[in-house]
C-alpha cells in the first residue's frame, strides 16, 4: 500500500503568492502556512506532522520553507522519516528517506547551514536599513497610538463616570492602555 502525497508550503507573510511553490505536482493532502519559517512553531507544519504516516511522501518546494535553521531542518527531516515517510525537495533535487547515505547527510547538513546563514544576513541588512532610515530621519519609529485628543477623551469620559471596560472597547485599546493615561487616583476608583 503506498502512502500520500504530501505538500508542504510556506510564506512568511499573508501577502505572499504560494502558488508558485508546488505548482504541477499532483498532491493528496496541502498543508500551508503563512508565517515566518525562523522556528518550527507554525500550525500547519505542526499539522503535516501528525498527518504523515509510514509509506507518505512529504514534498516540500525547497528546504528553507520548510525550516530557516539548520538544527529544525535536520530535526524535521529526522522525524518525518522516522515515521517512515520520505521527505523530497524540488529546488535541491533531494529525497531523503532514513537510510540516506552519508553524501545526502552531508548536502543536508550544508544547505541547511547555507538556509540558516541567509536568515542571519537577511536580519543583518534589515537592522542596518532601520539604523541608516533613522540616521536620514526617514524612520520615524511605529506611530503613536494615543494623540492628545484621544488621552482627553478617556479622561473626560472616566470623570464622568462610564465604564472603563466601555470606554476602552469603544476607543478600540486594552484596558492595560487606557489605565496608562489615567490620573493615579482615577486608576483606583
Amino acid at each position: 500500500m503506498s502512502g500520500q502525497v504530501i505538500g508542504y508550503i510556506r510564506v512568511s507573510s499573508v501577502g505572499q503568492n504560494t502558488e508558485r511553490q508546488l505548482d504541477g505536482i499532483a498532491l493528496d493532502e496541502v498543508f500551508e502556512d503563512k508565517v515566518s519559517g525562523k522556528d518550527k512553531n507554525r500550525p500547519a507544519l505542526q499539522a503535516m506532522l501528525k498527518h504523515a504516516r509510514k509509506g507518505d511522501s512529504v514534498v516540500v518546494h525547497s528546504m528553507d520553507r520548510l525550516a530557516r535553521n539548520m538544527d529544525d531542518l535536520r530535526q524535521l527531516v529526522k522525524e518525518l522519516t522516522g515515521k517512515g515517510a520520505k521527505v523530497q525537495f524540488i529546488k535541491e533535487s533531494l529525497t531523503f528517506t532514513g537510510d540516506d547515505s552519508p553524501m545526502s547527510n552531508l548536502l543536508l547538513s550544508m544547505l541547511g547551514a547555507v538556509a540558516e546563514f541567509e536568515r542571519a544576513l537577511i536580519g543583518e541588512r534589515q537592522k542596518e536599513g532601520v539604523q541608516l532610515a533613522k540616521a536620514n530621519g526617514a524612520y520615524k519609529g511605529r506611530k503613536k497610538e494615543m494623540t492628545a485628543d484621544r488621552i482627553a477623551e478617556i479622561q473626560k469620559r472616566v470623570a464622568d463616570g462610564e465604564a472603563k471596560a466601555q470606554i476602552a472597547k469603544a476607543m478600540g485599546i486594552s484596558r492595560d492602555t487606557l489605565y496608562r493615561y489615567l490620573p493615579v487616583g482615577a486608576q483606583l476608583e
